[in-house]
C-alpha cells in the first residue's frame, strides 16, 4: 500500500461532507488529502503536506512509534474498520476524541485511501474542569474508552473500584451520553438501608403499608422510570432484598409496599461497589445469580496512585471547584509531592487536602511547604488514634463534632468532605445525639443512686 496521489475522478468531498462528524482523508503515508467542512470548524484548514499525526498530537512520528495506538496502522493490518480513544489538540485545548479509521479500497481490494472520522467524547476532559471526569492517562483513558462505548446501549454497568475512585461521576457519564440522557439519573445510596427502608425507598410504599406510613410515596423507581437508576455500594444491599432485585431485573415489574398492584420499570440499571463481589458470591454473602445478572459490562476504575500524570489536572480543578472565586497556582515541587503520595481515600482524599491548602496557604500559591502542613495535619491526628486507641463509635462521634465545626454547621459541605451523602450525615448525627443523650441519662441515674 503505497502513497498514491489524489484520484480526482472520485468525488471525496461528496463523500466527506455526508458524514456528520469532522472528517479527512487520508493517504497511506498520513498525509491529509482532503477534509469537511465540520472537520475544518472543529480543528481548522489543514495546511497542504501535513500529516494527521502532527496536527492532531504535535509528532513528529506516528503514532505507533511514539508510544500510542495508530488506528490507521491497524487499519492497514486488519484492512477493515478500526477505533480507538486519543487526546488530540484543538483550538479549545487537548480533548478525549473517539477516533474511528476505515480503509477505501478499490476493486481489487488494494486499499487506496484512508477516512478518518473525529467524534468529540464529551463526558471527560483533558484539561482543568469542575464538574466533569479529567485525566489524560493510559488508565484512565481506557475507562472513558469503555465508558462511551457502552453508553449509548442499554446494558447493565458494574462499576469497580475504590472508595473516591470516581464510580458515581462515570455512573453520571454513562447517563449522559445513553439514549435516556433526557431523564432522571436517580441515585441510591444502598450503604447503610435496612432491608425494609430499602424496599420502602426502592418501591415505594401506600398508606398503612407499616406504622408511620400516613400517606402513598412512590419509590425512587418510580422517579427513574424512563432514566438511569444507579446503585451505589451495590455490595451492601441486605441478602434478603438481593431476592427481590433480581425479581425485578429479571421480570421488570414491582409492587409498592402494601400494595397488590403490579407497575413496570423502565430503567437503564448503573452499580457500583468498592467490595469484591465474587469473593462475597464464594462466602455466600451476595447471590450467585444477582451477581451475575449485574456484571454485564464491568468496568474498573483505577485508583489514583496509578494515575500519577493526571494528580496535578485533577488537583487543579479541585481548586477551581473549591475557590471559584480565586485562582491558586500549583507550582511543580507541589505537584510532585502530590504524586507520591499513596492517597488510600483517592479523590476525596486528594480533595481534602486541596481544601486544606487552601486554608493554610498565605497567598494563592501553594508549594510543598504548604502541603507539608496539610499532610501533617493527617499525621497528627493518625497519631492521636494510634495512641488513645479508642472505640470507632467514639472516633466517629469527635471526628464529626469536629468537622461540624470546621464547616460552621454546614451540612452539605461537610457531607462532601467526609465523603457520604447528606442524608448518610444525618443519619449518623442523629445516632450519635440519641447515644449521648442516653449516656448522659445513665450517667445522671447513676450519681443519683450513688447519692443514696
Amino acid at each position: 500500500m503505497n502513497s498514491s496521489p489524489l484520484n480526482t475522478d472520485l468525488d471525496f468531498s461528496s463523500l466527506l461532507e455526508s458524514i456528520e462528524h469532522p472528517a479527512i482523508l487520508l493517504s497511506p503515508d498520513y498525509d491529509i488529502l482532503a477534509s469537511n467542512l465540520s472537520y475544518r470548524q472543529s480543528f481548522g484548514q489543514p495546511h497542504p503536506g501535513e500529516r494527521c499525526y502532527q496536527i492532531s498530537h504535535g509528532y513528529d512520528r506516528p503514532c505507533d512509534q511514539a508510544g500510542e495506538s495508530c488506528p490507521l496502522a491497524a487499519c492497514k493490518t486488519s484492512l477493515e474498520k478500526e477505533r480507538v480513544l486519543h487526546i488530540h489538540n484543538t483550538p479549545r485545548g487537548k480533548e478525549h476524541i473517539d477516533v474511528e479509521m476505515m480503509p477505501l479500497k478499490d476493486a481489487n481490494g488494494e486499499v487506496l485511501y484512508f477516512v478518518e472520522i473525529l467524534k468529540p467524547v464529551n463526558i471527560a476532559s483533558a484539561e482543568i474542569h469542575r464538574e466533569r471526569m479529567v485525566g489524560r492517562s493510559p488508565a484512565f483513558n481506557r475507562v472513558v474508552e469503555l465508558i462511551n462505548l457502552v453508553a449509548p446501549r442499554d446494558a447493565s454497568v458494574l462499576l469497580l473500584g475504590e472508595s473516591g475512585s470516581g464510580k458515581e461521576l462515570a455512573a453520571n457519564a454513562i447517563h449522559e451520553m445513553s439514549q435516556r440522557a433526557d431523564r432522571n439519573f436517580v441515585v441510591v445510596e444502598c450503604a447503610g438501608l435496612t432491608e425494609p427502608l430499602f424496599e420502602s425507598e426502592l418501591f415505594g410504599h401506600v398508606k398503612g403499608a407499616f406504622t408511620g406510613a400516613t400517606h402513598n410515596k412512590p419509590g425512587l423507581l418510580e422517579e427513574a422510570h424512563g432514566g438511569t437508576l444507579f446503585l451505589d455500594e451495590i455490595g451492601d444491599v441486605p441478602l434478603g432484598m438481593q431476592v427481590k432485585l433480581l425479581r425485578l431485573l429479571e421480570t421488570g415489574a414491582y409492587r409498592a409496599v402494601g400494595s397488590t398492584q403490579l407497575k413496570r420499570a423502565d430503567f437503564r440499571l448503573v452499580c457500583a461497589t468498592h467490595k469484591d463481589l465474587s469473593q462475597m458470591v464464594e462466602v455466600g454473602e451476595f447471590r450467585k445469580d444477582l451477581y451475575y445478572r449485574l456484571n454485564t459490562f464491568p468496568i474498573t476504575l483505577p485508583p489514583l496512585r496509578e494515575r500519577p500524570d493526571d494528580i496535578a489536572l485533577i488537583a487543579r480543578s479541585l481548586l477551581e471547584k473549591l475557590a471559584a472565586d480565586r485562582t491558586y497556582h500549583l507550582t511543580d515541587s507541589a505537584i510532585k509531592r502530590l504524586q507520591v503520595e499513596p492517597f488510600p481515600g483517592n479523590s476525596r482524599e486528594l480533595r481534602n487536602v486541596m481544601e486544606r491548602a487552601i486554608i493554610f496557604a498565605r497567598s494563592n500559591v501553594i508549594d510543598a511547604q504548604v502541603l507539608e502542613n496539610c499532610f501533617d495535619v493527617r499525621a497528627t491526628v493518625a497519631t492521636v488514634a494510634e495512641e488513645e486507641w479508642l472505640d470507632l463509635r467514639t472516633r466517629e462521634r469527635h471526628y464529626l463534632e469536629q468537622l461540624m465545626t470546621h464547616c460552621s454547621g454546614d451540612k452539605e459541605k461537610a457531607a462532601a468532605i467526609a465523603g457520604i451523602s447528606v442524608r448518610s450525615l444525618y443519619r449518623k448525627l442523629e445516632t450519635h445525639r440519641k447515644s449521648t443523650v442516653m449516656s448522659a441519662t445513665s450517667q445522671a441515674t447513676t450519681a443519683k443512686a450513688a447519692a443514696y
